[in-house]
């Protein structure tokens, strides 16, 4: 048993010979499979590039022409005068002489206070100046009396002084007497409410039967002078010394719009700066006066402001749509041949959906104004007009190069809120 045990534990030589023929076979194969692998490695031919497609693309020319520079807000209209009218006597508001909403002139008669009470307290007061001065006359005549009798030594210079005082105090109760008639004519001629400006009548807050008291906290109507109109408008205090410096060489247009499509504003001219910056906001008050005489601004609108400073002549200007930005700055794609050029650009104002462009391009350059989202700089270009349908042809090998720090750009659109954005 122990003999079978120590055979069957010590391999044979044919045993040994059979696991080393594996082991060859195995080594062999891999050797194989790593050679065909170098040697068709070594045998596969470098493949051209992709053609790349020209990106479409629609183009401007640079020009140059003149662009003013303007401040934009929004302001608020309000009249050049508002007046509340009260009554400075009380009484039963007799006759009301307008209508709501009507235009009045200056002077022109509004309402009409029961006047009865106040003529009769002017008759009273007549009647007793009357009497008061005839009372004046006799004592008067009754001192110049006495004093020739006290000249003579037939009366004493006692009832002579007495006399005379008499007629003196009757002489204050005379002017006393006069001031009272005139005040009676004064309230009398307030029962008559007159229209101080000329303007536009409100809502009428009283109607006639109604008991006015006098100097009452609500007016009974309210008028707004609409001829000439003032619109109210801030601008950030860093703009204070621009529009200070372009008031020395006379008034400052301003024009208001109604409405973004609006294309007929209304025009006046700068009026008022307030005299001080407000600090919560940074920003101050400035009031610009306009004729109105088409009654186009009503009292309380809002409207788009737009504040001409000065006008920059011989500008060179691009479509708004072609200034891109990018981490490097503002920039344009110029064409150059069938290629589009990135040139970084430094921008002024925008106006009328153009940019002034300060510095980077020449006149009678074009740039790309739609279709920058396919290109990069150096990328071949198809010229299209706007609309254009069909194939592009197919341009040069160009590589997805990327210029520092810039990579495709969603053209800037301008903003259709405005009327052309600006700053000085």
């Amino acid at each position: 048993m122990e003999d079978h045990n120590k055979k069957m534990a010590t391999p044979s030589v044919a045993d040994l010979r059979t696991g080393h023929a594996w082991q060859g076979l195995i080594i062999g194969i891999f050797l194989a499979v790593c050679a065909v692998s170098f040697m068709s490695g070594c045998s596969k031919k470098t493949e051209p590039p992709k053609m790349m497609p020209a990106a479409p693309v629609t183009v401007e020319t640079v020009s140059s022409r003149s662009v003013p520079i303007q401040l934009h807000a929004i302001g608020n209209v309000e009249p050049n005068t508002t007046v509340g009218i009260k009554a400075q006597i009380g009484g039963t508001l007799a006759r009301v002489h307008f209508t709501e909403g009507q235009d009045v002139q200056k002077g022109s008669l509004l309402f009409t206070i029961d006047p009865r009470p106040f003529d009769a307290a002017l008759k009273q007061a007549q009647a007793t100046l009357a009497r008061d001065r005839a009372q004046y006359e006799n004592a008067k005549k009754d001192a110049s009396r006495y004093a020739e009798l006290v000249k003579k030594g037939y009366v004493s210079q006692e009832q002579y002084e007495q006399l005379r005082t008499n007629a003196d105090a009757l002489e204050a109760v005379v002017q006393a007497d006069l001031e009272l008639v005139e005040n009676a004519k004064l309230q009398l001629q307030y029962c008559f409410i007159h229209a101080p400006v000329s303007g536009r009548a409100g809502s009428l807050l009283l109607h006639e039967g109604n008991l006015v008291k006098a100097n009452a906290d609500t007016p009974m109507v309210v008028i707004n002078q609409i001829q000439p109109v003032n619109v109210t408008f801030s601008v950030p205090e860093k703009y204070l010394s621009e529009v200070r410096k372009y008031m020395t060489g006379g008034k400052l247009g301003v024009e208001a719009f109604l409405s973004a499509e609006d294309k007929s504003p209304a025009k006046g001219s700068l009026s008022f700066i307030d005299n001080t910056v407000d600090t919560t906001t940074g920003t101050i008050v400035m009031k610009a006066s306009f004729p109105n005489s088409d009654r186009r601004l009503w009292p309380g609108q809002f409207v788009n402001v737009v504040m001409t400073l000065a006008v920059q002549q011989d500008a060179l200007v691009v479509p708004s749509a072609a200034v891109q930005t990018g981490q490097q700055g503002q920039f344009v794609y110029v064409v150059k041949g069938d290629k589009a050029e990135l040139r970084p650009v430094t921008s002024g104002v925008d106006y009328e959906g153009m940019t002034v462009i300060d510095k980077g391009v020449a006149p009678g350059e074009q740039v790309v104004t739609d279709g920058q989202i396919r290109l990069s700089p150096g990328a071949k270009i198809a010229i299209r007009t706007p609309g254009q349908q069909g194939q592009t042809p197919v341009a040069a090998p160009a590589g997805p190069a990327t210029g520092p720090g810039v990579g495709p750009q969603t053209p800037a659109a301008p903003n259709p809120a405005q009327k052309g954005s600006t700053k000085p």
